[in-house]
């Protein structure tokens, strides 16, 4: 059986390695206390680190769709103050139309000024019907003006097309309305409507009066619908940013379980391993024999 000699050097070799590792331990634990991390670095922790990096993706990703929701919630937002308005607007116009074919409407100069109602209350509704976000008129489709309609001849000058917003993985909402499905046609529009309305107040056209109040009523109808149309697109927007809220904490709360350090154990772990260090220093001071050179000094 073959005897191997120990030597000085090989004892001081080896309690130096053994030291050194022992201070790397304690030097490891005294980083991850000071940063609250458990991943300082990649090479502490590969298999950590590709986990952290993928849910920093799914974070950022989760991010973006709550911004993307948030910005459809103040479109729809903004429609739907819009729509309310307008609606008021159009029922003022039919109480109008009505109080102008009951019993002559106070004569032909009281017929006039409700005529003259009439007019304001279409100026009123073009500047509606051209309301912006961000410099965008919400019933302008995707185009590239800030204006959807002419304000004085009332025809739609926009470019028809959808808004949508990407709430979710492959969920997108339409954030805008057809400007038709809100205020008609072009020549069979409500401002076509208050335009003929007021024609035939000013003429004494009690014909004309009644359609008016018919197209009127299909109007309001038509708003009715648009309305409720942009609620339901509304609570699905609320609901995806919900979910975005929930999706975004459960994440950071994974990422946290994978990249931050529990605080108390690396307490614990450091006092333990300061001591075991010092103890090792006192035993490597006893155990190590003083060499030639502690003589000769």
């Amino acid at each position: 059986m073959a005897i191997t000699r120990v030597t000085q050097g090989m004892l001081t070799r080896t309690s130096l390695a053994s030291l050194q590792a022992n201070l790397s331990r304690t030097a490891k634990l005294q980083e991850q206390l000071s940063t609250g991390r458990n991943i300082n670095r990649p090479s502490d922790s590969p298999t950590g680190t590709a986990a952290a990096m993928r849910l920093r993706d799914d974070l950022a990703a989760t991010g973006q769709y709550q911004r993307n929701a948030q910005d459809g919630a103040a479109w729809l937002g903004t429609i739907d103050n819009t729509l309310t308005s307008i609606t008021d607007q159009a029922r003022e116009a039919r109480d109008i139309a009505l109080q102008g074919a009951s019993a002559g409407g106070g004569g032909q100069a009281g017929r006039d000024a409700l005529a003259g109602s009439v007019d304001e209350l279409r100026k009123n509704l073009l500047a509606s019907a051209n309301t912006t976000y961000l410099g965008r008129p919400v019933f302008g489709g995707i185009t590239a003006g800030d204006q959807a309609y002419d304000p004085t001849s009332g025809t739609f000058v926009g470019t028809p097309g959808d808004v949508t917003r990407t709430v979710g993985d492959g969920v997108k909402i339409r954030v805008n309305v057809d400007a038709d499905a809100v205020f008609g046609a072009d020549g069979d529009s409500i401002f076509t409507h208050l335009s003929d309305l007021s024609t035939s107040l000013r003429s004494g056209n009690d014909a004309g009066i009644q359609t008016g109040i018919a197209a009127l009523n299909k109007d309001l109808d038509r708003l009715a619908m648009a309305h409720a149309e942009v609620g339901t697109r509304a609570k699905r927007v609320d609901a995806s940013n919900q979910t975005g809220a929930d999706t975004e904490l459960r994440l950071k709360s994974s990422l946290s379980d994978v990249e931050n350090a529990d605080l108390p154990k690396v307490i614990v772990d450091l006092q333990m391993q300061q001591t075991a260090y010092q103890a090792a220093l006192a035993s490597t001071a006893r155990v190590m024999q003083p060499s030639l050179l502690d003589f000769l000094k």
